[in-house]
Parts: structure tokens; sequence; C-alpha cells
């Protein structure tokens, strides 16, 4: 009888815990919105490889909403940048910044592509922010291009 009672006390107390409630969730309204979105760093290209190409830049952070799309317009004319690839991020509400990093697939290989990137919030709505027309060029089979990377600087006492 006591390991009956002991492993319906388990099952309950299991139950219990992986059962989920109203009041442990959190829903947080929108952060404000930034009054004015500008990109402060690139955008430029992290990595290229013939399968894989990430364009990366930095704005602001927009606020709004906790969702975010980073959004690459690219082709290989500069007038037609009619293909889109993008990529989701969650803000951090207290970073000053955010970083967008897109993924684009299937590109040509030894083909150059100009690009322009932008932000939008998980309804679709802009960040309105633009960058200029950039360009970057897929390179040969096997090979990789990788951007340097600055590296931190040590906090000295």
């Amino acid at each position: 009888m006591n390991k009956l009672l002991w492993t319906l006390a388990v099952a309950a107390t299991l139950c219990g815990l992986l059962t989920p409630h109203a009041d442990g969730a959190q829903l947080l309204p929108p952060a404000k919105k930034a009054a004015r979105i500008k990109i402060i760093k690139g955008p430029e290209l992290e990595s290229a490889s013939d399968y894989l190409t990430i364009i990366r830049w930095t704005t602001n952070n927009p606020g709004g909403s906790d969702v975010h799309y980073g959004i690459v317009q690219y082709g290989t004319d500069p007038n037609d940048l009619s293909q889109t690839a993008k990529n989701p991020i969650r803000l951090n509400r207290s970073h000053p910044e955010t970083t967008f990093r897109v993924r684009i697939e299937g590109l040509k290989l030894q083909t150059t592509y100009y690009y322009r990137v932008t932000s939008a919030e998980s309804s679709g709505r802009s960040d309105g922010v633009k960058s200029t027309v950039n360009k970057f060029t897929v390179p040969g089979p096997g090979q990789r291009i990788v951007a340097e990377l600055p590296l931190p600087v040590p906090k000295t006492k």
C-alpha cells in the first residue's frame, strides 16, 4: 500500500510541475519604438562559401515587438534586387544595439550579387531603415570568404 501511495504522490507532483500555469507566463507589452532607427555598422559580408552567404549589420535597438526580421533584397543587377532573404531575431530590450544576420543560400558560384538591407517587425511593419546598395562575389567551389571580426579589448583595472 505504501508503494502505491508513493507512486501516486510522485505522479501528482510531476503532473503539477509539468503542467503549464497561466500565472507563470509574463507577456510584456511591446518595447517603446525608437524615434529614429539607423544603421550604425555595415552592412557587410560576414562569410561566403559555395553554399552559404551571411550578411550582417547593426542598428540602434528599434524597439516595438520583440521579434523582428533582418531582410536582404538582392540580385545580380544593382537596379533589380528582386530576390529576398530574411531571418528572424529576438530583440534584447536591455541592449542599445541590435545585430541582424541574414543567411542566403543557393547563389551561383563566382557571381557578383548586389544587395540592400532593411528590417521589419514581425507584423511586417518596416523599421524605416534601408541601406545603400552594396555588392559581394560568391567564391568558387571549395573556397570561403570570412570577414575578420574585431577582437574584444580586455578590460584593465
